[in-house]
């Protein structure tokens, strides 16, 4: 046992020398010996110090650990100063080497790079804009989920071909998968949440597609759900209709025609007609599926589908990114070619 006379003593012994030696230290190797000396983890000094709070009366240990908290961040200080001395040091010596050195002036410059938003993300963070202020607000949920928030949760018969191994990607565990689509969130947000609800799930989704022009294995989903009492598919209309208008413009023309989806009844696909410059002139293309919720994942999340109703909608990103700046292939948004993405940095 020692005295905490002698402990204090101690500590001020290795500061006073750490703090020379790491003040002279005129090159990487002599900065590497006085680390090593000082502040090595199993042999250095202040691991030393360290082992003698052990033998210190208990009434003493308070002190001591304080004094011993305020010698690791002196020695942790004087570290990290004479290392940035000494990387000054280097990088001077390093420039007046390159001054030195003889340069052709009638070499080109060197264009400076800028990093940008990839064009996914970019159209990802314009739609949740533009929702937020039709009062929106977002939710997000797992990637691996389970059957039956994927499926069974959304009306998915049993015997749906998605739920088949050749269409959809499932993981080791027995009854999990990688999301096929967002609208699991719907189901997550209905529980967690009571009415009205107004919510837009962005989120990467999986599915065993081959990746071709028009599709890719994985990608990113936007998906929205709107619940409240007296909802109806007038409300979907002017909502998406809105929408469509601020994100390509109001010349656009927008048409909603019949579709099918297990989760909505009736159920929608909306396309706009405009021209993507591409030299064919204007034509119509869908751009999303919608529909009013069907009353069987309202149930399925515990909300009474006879008092409340509502729509949900949900679109690829990726996609709506080619149709808004004319992009003939998913593969080139996913190719991580600097050349082509640069074009629409901003």
């Amino acid at each position: 046992m020692i005295s905490i006379d002698n402990f204090l003593n101690e500590a001020d012994e290795v500061e006073r020398h750490a703090e020379s030696a790491l003040a002279d230290a005129s090159d990487e190797a002599e900065l590497t010996a006085a680390r090593n000396k000082y502040l090595g983890r199993t042999h250095g000094e202040r691991a030393r110090i360290k082992d003698l709070l052990s033998q210190l009366a208990p009434a003493d240990k308070p002190a001591a650990g304080k004094r011993y908290n305020e010698l690791q961040a002196r020695l942790e200080h004087l570290l990290a100063t004479a290392t940035t001395r000494l990387a000054g040091a280097n990088a001077g010596a390093l420039s007046a080497e390159r001054r030195a050195l003889s340069a052709d002036p009638s070499m080109p410059g060197r264009e400076t790079w800028h990093g940008s938003l990839h064009p996914v993300t970019q159209v990802i963070d314009e739609i949740v804009s533009i929702f937020r202020e039709l009062g929106f607000t977002i939710a997000l949920g797992p990637e691996v989920e389970t059957e039956w928030y994927n499926f069974g949760a959304l009306n998915f018969p049993a015997d749906h071909p998605a739920m088949d191994l050749h269409d959809t990607l499932y993981v080791d565990q027995p009854g999990m998968l990688m999301r096929t689509h967002t609208s699991p969130v719907q189901v997550r947000t209905l529980q967690r949440y009571a009415p009205p609800v107004r919510v837009l799930a962005p989120g990467n989704v999986y599915r065993r597609d081959f990746f071709d022009a028009t599709h890719a294995p994985a990608f990113a989903q936007i998906e929205g759900l709107a619940i409240d009492e007296g909802v109806s598919f007038a409300d979907l209309r002017a909502t998406l209709t809105t929408f469509v208008r601020r994100f390509y413009g109001q010349e656009v023309g927008v048409r909603f025609g019949p579709s099918y989806f297990p989760f909505t009844e009736p159920s929608a696909q909306l396309d706009i007609e405009f021209d993507p410059g591409d030299g064919r002139g204007r034509r119509w293309m869908e751009i999303l599926g919608c529909g009013l919720v069907h009353p069987a994942v309202l149930e399925s999340a515990g909300i009474d589908s006879e008092r409340y109703s509502g729509w949900a909608f949900g679109m690829g990103a990726a996609r709506i990114a080619m149709s808004r700046h004319s992009i003939p292939d998913i593969r080139l948004l996913y190719d991580s070619d600097v050349r082509f993405l640069e074009q629409f940095a901003r």
